[in-house]
């Protein structure tokens, strides 16, 4: 049996036991309470960064100011002067094809021929009823003269003699009505034959030897298409500020990818006096001579147009120019550096750069390349003073710097 404990060692053994308690539940309620506080600060911070990050960061430029040069270079597209689908009037088989894609043509050249039994058994039920009308009215002619002739010896009634020559009137006008009904079936029938409606060249063909042709289809689509490129048509989508500067008569100068070095002259014939609202642009319409057949309709073309001195004018980074629903805006700072977003018009793309007709002043801070989600009143932080914009030399005579044509 153990020796027992002195009185004071199990009193002191008591009060220890609950101190050692009081101790550990202390330093656990310090450790959470720090690991907490440690947690919360490190939430906040978390939250701090991730509201920094929420704030999009972009550069921005100030506009530069440059004097515009006399000559804008614009995308054009030839379109033949004249162009007509050739459709079908009858139905029935193609017998033969005369023409191909790429075949010159004059006027009145075959291009193909349509075999139409039901239309030439129509014409010859139509040619059968107009003898047998021929035949009728004359019987009621006859008729009629003698009823005429025997009327004042009193040998036939006036009501027989009347209705004798109404008889005849009324074959008469049946023979008019099959002769019409045989004019208008050999009029049709000059339609078997396709022909060409005027000078050119055929550009599209959609049909061959022994295809069905059935002119009652809502699908039919047109045999062959002929366009006249003895001229051509140039049209051209000139910026709203350049468009009284070009009038009819205007000379214009374009070149062709096809024909590297060679250029042709245009001439301004027509404006659709109106401006597009989602571009800002004026269509212009030129023509230009192609008696040699170099160029081709629906061909691509570069386009210089003379429109003489400029005023100054402010330049952008294309990457700038925000092209959406609301149409061609630019995203500005205002000096809380808070989101303003602008509408312009454009005068000349140079690029990397471009011309900014009106909508902006000098002393406006651009945004280079807005976020796409970026809105009006948003809060950006910007990366770096503003800086302007390099613009092209003034003294270039075209829109792109490397074009010294």
């Amino acid at each position: 049996m153990p020796p027992e404990l002195p009185k004071e060692t199990r009193a002191r053994s008591r009060w220890k036991m609950p101190m050692a308690a009081l101790v550990f539940i202390g330093a656990t309620s310090f450790i959470g309470f720090t690991g907490i506080q440690c947690r919360e600060q490190t939430l906040a911070g978390l939250r701090v960064k991730s509201a920094e990050r929420s704030v999009p960061t972009v550069a921005v430029a100030t506009p530069s100011v440059q004097k515009s040069v006399g000559v804008i270079e614009l995308p054009g597209r030839l379109d033949a002067y004249s162009q007509a689908a050739i459709f079908a009037r009858v139905s029935g088989y193609v017998a033969s094809r005369k023409a191909d894609i790429g075949t010159r043509v004059k006027a009145g050249d075959l291009l193909a021929e349509i075999d139409a039994p039901d239309l030439d058994q129509q014409l010859f039920q139509a040619q059968s009823e107009l003898n047998n009308a021929k035949a009728t009215a004359a019987l009621a002619k006859v008729t009629n003269e003698r009823y005429q002739a025997l009327l004042p010896k009193d040998y036939v009634t006036r009501q027989g003699a009347d209705e004798k020559a109404a008889d005849f009137e009324a074959k008469t006008a049946l023979v008019t009505s099959a002769q019409a009904n045989v004019d208008r079936l050999k009029a049709l029938s000059e339609y078997k034959r396709i022909v060409a409606p005027f000078e050119g060249i055929v550009t599209v063909r959609n049909t061959d030897v022994g295809n069905l042709i059935n002119t009652g289809s809502s699908t039919g689509s047109e045999m062959f298409v002929v366009a006249d490129i003895h001229k051509l048509r140039l049209y051209v989508n000139v910026p709203q500020s350049y468009v009284p500067m070009v009038t009819n008569g205007t000379t214009a100068v374009l070149t062709v990818p096809e024909r590297p070095g060679k250029s042709y002259e245009a001439k301004v014939e027509a404006s659709a006096g109106a401006v597009d609202v989602a571009s800002g642009t004026t269509r212009m319409q030129l023509v230009v001579d192609n008696a040699a057949g170099e160029l081709m309709p629906g061909a691509y073309a570069n386009v210089r147009l003379k429109v003489g001195d400029q005023k100054d004018v402010l330049v952008v980074p294309a990457s700038a120019v925000i092209f959406d629903k609301d149409g061609l805006r630019v995203a500005i700072l205002n000096s809380e550096d808070r989101v303003v977003m602008k509408p312009i018009t454009i005068g000349r793309d140079l690029g990397s750069k471009v011309e900014i007709a009106s909508g902006l002043a000098p002393e406006d801070r651009v945004i280079e390349s807005a976020p796409d989600d970026i809105v009006d009143g948003d809060k950006v932080n910007v990366k770096e003073q503003p800086t302007p914009a390099t613009a092209p030399s003034s003294s270039t005579n075209a829109v792109h710097p490397n074009n010294k044509g």
